[in-house]
């Protein structure tokens, strides 16, 4: 019996520490692990009395509260944060290498944005007349602050 009180102790707060940390709001982890805590203390206080039962309870606040501090100090977490920063960008483009008037074909759907291959080279374009399918042939009908305007030509 002090094994099944001792695991549904700890599950609670296992529990409790997944509500918080992982799936926040009230959810079957917070009000399951509630449940499981408040029926080990229930136990404990029923099978070995007033003061294992006053002692199992101290003793897991204390230990969930030096978890909780443990848990909220900064430095845990930084093991697993993301730190890498992304600095790339997309169409960097040069002056006079993409023009109106250019013609181009596009790779994947514009809807309304996509892949268009211009002179060998792949780039993000916008479709002005809404979605183009997949290979079909469009023309530059405007570059603006790295980003080529497109529509398809009339065949």
């Amino acid at each position: 019996m002090p094994i099944a009180i001792i695991a549904m102790i700890l599950l609670g707060v296992v529990l409790l520490f997944l509500e918080v940390f992982v799936i926040p709001g009230i959810t079957i982890a917070g009000i399951g692990g509630g449940i499981l805590l408040v029926v080990g203390f229930f136990l404990s206080f029923r099978e070995y009395g007033t003061w294992v039962g006053i002692g199992t309870l101290g003793l897991t606040l204390v230990v969930t509260m030096v978890m909780f501090v443990l848990a909220f100090r900064s430095n845990t977490w930084k093991s697993m944060a993301l730190t890498v920063a992304v600095d790339s960008k997309v169409n960097t483009l040069e002056i006079d290498e993409v023009m109106v008037g250019d013609k181009a074909r596009t790779i994947s759907r514009l809807a309304p944005m996509g892949k268009i291959l211009i002179n060998d080279k792949f780039y993000e374009a916008k479709s002005t007349l809404g979605m183009v399918d997949p290979e079909i042939d469009v023309e530059v009908v405007k570059v603006f602050k790295g980003q080529i305007f497109v529509k398809p030509i009339n065949t």
